[in-house]
């Protein structure tokens, strides 16, 4: 194998926006990825493969904090995670990014500000062609640009339903989505939501990252590539990658490592890398390594009228941001809300203990919210390992602010003509935006990278993934995933890589 210049683990949202921003210069990028490509098949547009089945889950088990084992919903492909996104790339607020006080505890801000990073979520918008609409949302952070596609529009239900809430006084939004919604259903009447992108219809890292970094012929993605191991030099510098292909152990050098495994994967990396020089893992001088882990606090939220269907096939357009700075008792920050994917009665059967007619019927006559919360970082909260296998200790945060987020849109879809009400907590084995085991900062004795993602320990290590994320806000993290790692890239181009 031809040494490159630059080496990337993982070609989700991270690893493949980097790559792709990084193929021009002409460096020789190989991109190791442990899963198989997501070949077109039946199974894509059958709910019942995908959520009864579980058709797509991959056969691995971790433990939880008490040692029990789950099976995660991780997902090993080109394009990671985001082969089965919702597709809603939203940018962090503006106060996100700032310490502030949640009903659950304090908020830490991060190093760089939302000017900061600004410039490269317009890029990250218009590399992944997201579609939506400006001015509606008084949350909206400053964009230095407009969204380039128009949004995909709101079905006759959703529609009702954005009108029913302006009613009472909120400011339903569009979600701004990155999906061809055309080319979605010309393939398969169903959502996008949970559903996997076997097509170009949905803008993800494999469809967007990947295939803009391998338009280029310095660019190679080796696929069924498993890395074990990373070993370092006397020099403190990653020295060779360890990775199992096929049943056979390989090893492959590289002047730049960039770790893009995804947040639980990439801590369990760099901690299994541990020797005699770094016995508690790369990276982890600051013993932060795994610390910190957060995933959103969610619901779904079912609300009906048991005289009004709702036909949607997709219906995932529409979100509500008047809770998200403010809702709390003294005014804490509460969350998120958007729609999720149409559910069928097969979905909802499959995730409850309702017998299938009744599911269906529910079904039919639902429109499907999803709340979401901030989990707050701890240091308790955690990534180990225990005789090789990931332990993820997750230990949820602030869940009073999620809560009172529910009781909140309840209320307020009562109100909008929606009599009955109903919710469920989404559990661990729903990996719901996991990030933080790996956190930036300035201070080398408090993170594991500084701002663009250099290990503060090891020179010619990046890490490219929602590990770095300080906090996990209250939406979904994958357009910041893309713009911190276009930074990062830019970064990398003008120190490592400067003529």
């Amino acid at each position: 194998m031809t040494s490159p210049d630059i080496l990337i683990i993982g070609s989700g949202m991270g690893g493949a926006t980097l790559a792709a921003r990084l193929a021009p210069t002409g460096r020789r990028i190989l991109i190791l990825e442990r899963g198989a490509p997501l070949r077109p098949g039946p199974e894509a547009a059958d709910d019942a493969a995908i959520f009864a089945r579980g058709h797509y889950r991959p056969r691995e088990e971790w433990l939880d904090g008490q040692g029990h084992p789950f099976n995660p919903g991780n997902y090993y492909h080109p394009g990671g995670n985001t082969k089965f996104y919702g597709a809603a790339l939203i940018r962090y607020r503006a106060e996100d990014f700032s310490p502030r006080a949640h009903l659950g505890g304090q908020s830490p801000g991060w190093p760089v500000s939302y000017d900061t990073l600004e410039p490269w979520y317009q890029q990250a918008e218009e590399l992944y062609e997201v579609r939506g609409k400006l001015g509606e949302d008084p949350s909206e952070p400053r964009h230095s640009g407009t969204y380039r596609f128009a949004p995909v529009p709101d079905e006759p239900a959703i529609a009702d339903l954005r009108r029913r809430l302006a009613r009472q006084g909120l400011h339903p939004a569009t979600l701004p989505l990155g999906v061809d919604i055309d080319r979605w259903l010309a393939h398969q009447r169903t959502p996008w939501d949970a559903f996997p992108g076997t097509t170009p219809a949905k803008k993800d890292a494999e469809s967007i990252g990947l295939a803009t970094a391998l338009k280029h012929p310095n660019v190679t993605l080796l696929t069924g590539a498993c890395v074990h191991r990373l070993r370092v030099g006397a020099d403190g510098r990653i020295a060779a990658v360890e990775f199992f292909r096929a049943g056979r152990a390989e090893t492959v050098s590289a002047p730049l490592i960039v770790l893009a495994a995804g947040a639980v994967n990439s801590a369990a990396l760099l901690l299994r890398s541990a020797g005699p020089e770094h016995p508690a893992g790369l990276a982890n001088g600051s013993d932060q390594v795994g610390r910190n882990f957060m995933n959103h606090n969610c619901s779904a939220v079912l609300a009906l009228h048991p005289l009004r269907r709702n036909p949607s096939v997709y219906q995932k357009t529409l979100m509500v941001n008047d809770f998200y700075s403010a809702g709390g008792p003294g005014g804490e920050p509460l969350g998120n809300i958007q729609l999720l994917g149409k559910i069928s009665g097969t979905i909802l059967a499959s995730q409850s203990s309702l017998p299938k007619p009744l599911a269906g019927w529910i079904a039919r006559r639902s429109v499907d919210l999803y709340a979401m919360s901030e989990d707050l970082p701890d240091p308790d909260s955690r990534v180990t390992l225990r005789d090789g296998k990931i332990v993820l200790d997750w230990k949820r945060s602030n869940w009073a602010a999620h809560e009172t987020l529910v009781r909140r849109l309840k209320q307020v879809l009562r109100r909008a003509g929606y009599p009955v009400v109903v919710s469920r907590p989404f559990d661990r084995r729903t990996p719901s935006h996991q990030c933080g085991t790996a956190r930036m900062g300035d201070d080398p004795a408090r993170s594991v990278t500084d701002t663009y993602g250099r290990s503060h320990d090891h020179p010619n290590l990046f890490i490219a993934d929602a590990s770095v994320l300080p906090t996990s806000a209250a939406v979904n993290p994958a357009l910041t995933i893309a713009a911190l790692s276009l930074r990062a890239a830019d970064h990398i181009a003008k120190t490592e890589f400067a003529a």
